[in-house]
């Protein structure tokens, strides 16, 4: 049986809810080059969902984030493991998004965007995992 590891992704709506902030992986990400998701991490060894969007936000965008909901969880099959994601929304209280943050962690975003449910089919089709969980949550084929 392959081991399982966890991971946190989260929706950033614009303050009118017109977009959504989407984020593009590096040339080097080992699943998902060069595509467009969400901003997404992994949860750290004694540490929370919840803790690992708030942690993951500082790391990642360099913003101050509060949970608003979850969204749902899910499981996808990788080559050497099986990945368990949960989903929130989350508010920015303090700070502007910006990429990449001068912080080492696995994964960088080389840019960012306020984008659509659209911007997320693509990555969805290649499995990713916080795509197709957004995308379910608002009922949208991708």
């Amino acid at each position: 049986m392959k081991p399982m590891r966890y991971a946190i992704s989260y929706v950033i709506y614009k303050k009118e809810r017109s977009a959504l902030l989407v984020v593009k992986r590096p040339s080097t990400d080992p699943d998902l080059p060069n595509v467009w998701g969400l901003p997404a991490g992994s949860v750290g060894e004694k540490e929370t969902f919840e803790e690992a969007v708030l942690r993951s936000g500082r790391e990642k965008l360099g913003v101050e984030l509060k949970i608003r909901y979850f969204i749902g969880r899910g499981n996808i099959e990788r080559d050497d493991y099986i990945l368990h994601m949960e989903e929130y929304e989350a508010e920015i209280v303090h700070g502007r998004p910006r990429v990449p943050q001068p912080v080492e962690v696995v994964t960088q975003y080389t840019q960012l965007k306020w984008g659509t449910a659209d911007n997320l089919k693509a990555a969805a089709r290649k499995g990713s995992l916080c795509c197709r969980l957004y995308l379910e949550s608002i009922n949208e084929e991708w």
